[in-house]
């Protein structure tokens, strides 16, 4: 089973982290929603407590599922990817979904290889230069220019192991998960897409996304954050966040 850590009480919420986090990466906007709801704040497969365990994105879902059991789901980026699997596999348990910087996938084919082969490349980079320099270099691609040092917490990110986020970029990688692009419609719960302002590409995904979904979905863009918003401007996702999850999470506490 996945670790995770309960926080708060309220109705319950799920947060899922993004690659090379772990539950803690979350910041003062778990805190925060932890005054309002219980917020079960999970390890991904391949993460913090969750290292020996690989999966793809498919498994990867069902065990967040296993753990969260009925709740709202918020997940960032590789998490947003996992809890959009969720919602779509065990739509019972997604009382609401919040997807924060993610995709729905990769839909050409060649696109999707490309990506694979990257993936691969950065694997074993992985494993030649350790995790320190990884994380370095990681940390200093563009995607990340506007994430401070204090907010990127290197100290959640040590927690993680080598051979746990190899497996995770082999197993989980956009160039290996299925594109849900064409299921995006099956979605059936109220659904709030999230990106950030100076995040050019996730904030066109974002909005193909909710558009895709339909009229149960909302748009929110953060002004002046990028891709790691919930960490860039913490009060401004919550802000976002927060009302949405009172008007569509459980109406009962987790149990």
């Amino acid at each position: 089973m996945l670790h995770a850590e309960v926080q708060g009480a309220g109705p319950r919420t799920v947060l899922v982290h993004g690659f090379s986090q772990t539950r803690r990466s979350w910041g003062r906007a778990a805190t925060d929603l932890a005054r309002r709801f219980e917020v079960v704040r999970v390890d991904a497969p391949g993460h913090g407590g969750s290292s020996r365990i690989a999966a793809d994105v498919a498994e990867g879902a069902r065990l967040i599922g296993e753990v969260g059991g009925e709740a709202s789901y918020v997940g960032y980026s590789m998490g947003a990817r996992m809890c959009l699997r969720l919602a779509l596999d065990c739509p019972t348990l997604v009382r609401s979904l919040v997807l924060v910087s993610g995709t729905a996938g990769i839909e050409d084919a060649d696109e999707r290889r490309r990506r694979r082969a990257a993936d691969d490349r950065l694997a074993a980079e992985l494993e030649q230069v350790g995790l320190d320099e990884f994380l370095r270099r990681w940390l200093a691609s563009p995607l990340f220019a506007s994430l401070g040092p204090a907010e990127a917490n290197l100290d959640a990110r040590r927690e993680n192991t080598v051979a746990g986020l190899a497996a995770s970029l082999r197993a989980a990688g956009t160039g290996v998960q299925e594109p849900l692009w064409d299921r995006l419609r099956q979605l059936t719960m109220p659904v709030l897409v999230v990106a950030g302002e100076r995040d050019p590409a996730f904030r066109d995904r974002a909005a193909a996304m909710a558009d895709a979904i339909g009229g149960n979905a909302e748009l929110a863009l953060v002004p002046n954050a990028g891709h790691a918003l919930h960490l860039e401007r913490p009060d401004d996702f919550v802000a976002a966040v927060a009302p949405f999850l009172d008007r569509y999470g459980p109406t009962t506490p987790g149990s």
